[in-house]
């Protein structure tokens, strides 16, 4: 059967007779600038796919096909099956790194939580000098983290930094902060936790504002004090949101890799070696790409795990 043909009338500019009717012709469905413009939106997206089967589709393709390869001294000598994820499971300094990052992300996220909320509670009180009090905040996540871990390997650094001085100055000795384990990891936290509190605080304060004012006039009307209206109002409403930034936090807090190579390149010793760096070691100093690509993809599969929880817990926080 053929298509189903539409009648159009069309007025003829050669009729002959003023009270003639109009003559007919036959048009297709989809044929005709109608059907130009309900296919052009796919057309105009066809840019954008390529772009990004490009930037993150192959790359994503090509790492989950290299955990498979054997490679040595860098070259490929063929696919050889589970044995880098094998060699990565007992591999006991990616263990090690697993717990780092672990507490990384642990303390690195609850503190930036908790830093965020609470200046966002702040600042969306009518203070004085809120706005650039906002400015202020936010400088911290414009600057690039390689920028960042040299600003702070300055900082920290015990010939020019001011970390020394200043403990000199209440009489205690140079702590020479990235040459011991436990002050080297609360120095990365603390860069951290300088840099990225700032997006909690953007999420957070998106959140207050957009929040409705109505249960907590009525609150006040009853009685509430602050801490009941948080408790019992502020923080229920704002829980989808506070999810929402958690979950965005610990995502990039996982993938860590900038600032922590600038300032200790892991070290000392495996205090703030993370995965993504120890992944990159074997990569480019011991030439295993195919169990660094293994390391990665056991990443990726993590995360993908802790997406599906977060997104479950805030589907049940948004009923």
């Amino acid at each position: 059967m053929g298509r189903a043909a539409v009648t159009e009338l069309v007025v003829s500019p050669e009729s002959p007779e003023p009270g003639e009717p109009p003559r007919q012709r036959k048009v297709l469905p989809g044929s005709g600038w109608g059907g130009r413009f309900v296919a052009s939106p796919y057309l105009l997206l066809v840019p954008a796919a390529v772009a990004l089967a490009g930037v993150s589709l192959y790359p994503l393709f090509y790492g989950v096909r290299a955990s498979f390869t054997h490679y040595l001294y860098g070259r490929d000598f063929g696919t050889n099956g589970l044995t880098n994820y094998r060699n990565v499971w007992h591999d006991e300094f990616f263990r090690q790194a697993m717990v780092t990052t672990a507490k990384y992300v642990v303390c690195t996220v609850t503190i930036e939580t908790l830093l965020g909320l609470g200046l966002a509670l702040l600042v969306s009180r009518e203070i004085r000098f809120s706005s650039p009090i906002r400015v202020g905040l936010i400088l911290p996540m414009t600057i690039a983290p390689v920028v960042v871990g040299v600003m702070w390997r300055l900082i920290y650094d015990s010939g020019v930094g001011v970390t020394d001085p200043l403990w000199q100055l209440f009489g205690a000795s140079p702590p020479d902060v990235l040459a011991h384990n436990t002050s080297a990891f609360i120095a990365v936290v603390v860069v951290d936790v300088w840099e990225w509190t700032p997006l909690i605080f953007l999420i957070v304060l998106a959140g207050l504002q957009s929040m409705p004012q109505e249960p907590l006039e009525a609150a006040r009307v009853d009685g509430a004090g602050r801490v009941r209206l948080f408790m019992d109002h502020t923080l229920p409403m704002l829980m989808p949101v506070l999810l929402v930034a958690i979950t965005l936090r610990t995502i990039d807090a996982i993938g860590t890799f900038d600032q922590i190579y600038v300032l200790t390149q892991g070290g000392p010793g495996t205090a703030t070696r993370l995965i993504s760096i120890y992944a990159y070691n074997t990569a480019f100093l011991f030439t295993q790409y195919g169990q660094a690509a293994a390391m990665l993809v056991m990443l990726l599969i993590m995360v993908m795990l802790l997406m599906i929880v977060a997104v479950r817990l805030m589907r049940r926080a948004a009923r």
